[in-house]
């Protein structure tokens, strides 16, 4: 004769209680593994805490560290602090993390390669907020870009140019150019170079530049303003001026001694001679 069958409920409560015994009973045999876990994870998280906490401090803190420089780097040591966590006390329940380091790899590489370009930009902005070849509110050159550095961001530079149009420039494209940073140094030497007829006086016309330049208030001192001559070519004598000025007066000097030695050259009955290189 076969066993009587218990009823649904009472076989449904026997259930229940067959899984609690079996569940009390594992904990009890792990119980070390189990408290050696949540020691860890309250350790961990606690230490974790702290040493960001820290590291955000002394990072934000440093002045010689970009802020966007120092909130990257201080986000990026708090991730690693709670994945260091997180594999410890996988590691303490008994879990396999080798398997899930490889996954996370081949994840991250393969994402890596996604965004290669997008990943290169910050590499570069992150290389361009510690080596600051350029700050905001510098102007600066670099390939067919020149505007003044309105903001430097992980991805991107945004710059304002001199006609008042905003460009956004990738970062990658800016560190891979030579940059001519032309507000970095106080000073900065200005050139003119005018080509004059054979005839006319080479004395009087040097006289006149560097009367000129020395009667500018922009012109410095030291290192004293030059007249010289540059060459002799086959139809003028190319003769110049150089003086140093104030970086922020470079363009309006430029401007005023354009002006200034035409009109003085014509005043003098010298002729502006044609057929070689513009004035610098």
């Amino acid at each position: 004769m076969s066993a009587p069958k218990l009823p649904a409920r009472l076989a449904a409560r026997t259930d229940e209680l067959n899984v609690a015994h079996e569940a009390w009973l594992w904990v009890k045999v792990n119980l070390a593994f189990l408290t050696g876990a949540v020691a860890v994870l309250v350790i961990g998280v606690v230490l974790a805490r702290v040493l960001s906490k820290w590291a955000d401090r002394a990072l934000t803190g440093n002045t010689r560290i970009e802020p966007t420089v120092a909130r990257f780097l201080s986000n990026l040591i708090k991730y690693a602090l709670w994945a260091i966590v997180a594999i410890t006390v996988l590691t303490q329940f008994g879990v396999q993390t080798t398997s899930i380091i490889a996954a996370l790899g081949g994840l991250a590489l393969a994402v890596g390669l996604a965004l290669q370009g997008t990943l290169s930009n910050v590499a570069a902005g992150v290389m361009i907020l510690i080596q600051r070849p350029f700050r905001v509110g510098e102007y600066i050159t670099a390939g067919p870009v020149a505007g003044t550095v309105q903001a430097i961001g992980l991805f991107t530079t945004e710059m304002l140019q001199l006609d008042g149009l905003y460009v956004m420039v990738p970062n990658n494209e800016l560190w891979n150019k030579a940059v001519v940073n032309h507000s970095r140094m106080p000073t900065r030497r200005f050139e003119l170079v005018v080509p004059i007829a054979y005839e006319d006086d080479l004395g009087a016309a040097k006289a006149a530049m560097l009367e000129l330049a020395l009667g500018d208030p922009r012109v410095l001192a030291e290192p004293a303003p030059l007249a010289f001559v540059a060459s002799l070519g086959d139809n003028a004598v190319r003769v110049g001026v150089r003086a140093w000025c104030k970086a922020s007066d470079h363009l309006a000097l430029s401007w005023a001694l354009n002006e200034q030695v035409k009109l003085r050259f014509d005043a003098l009955g010298f002729t502006v001679a044609t057929g070689v290189p513009a004035p610098r």
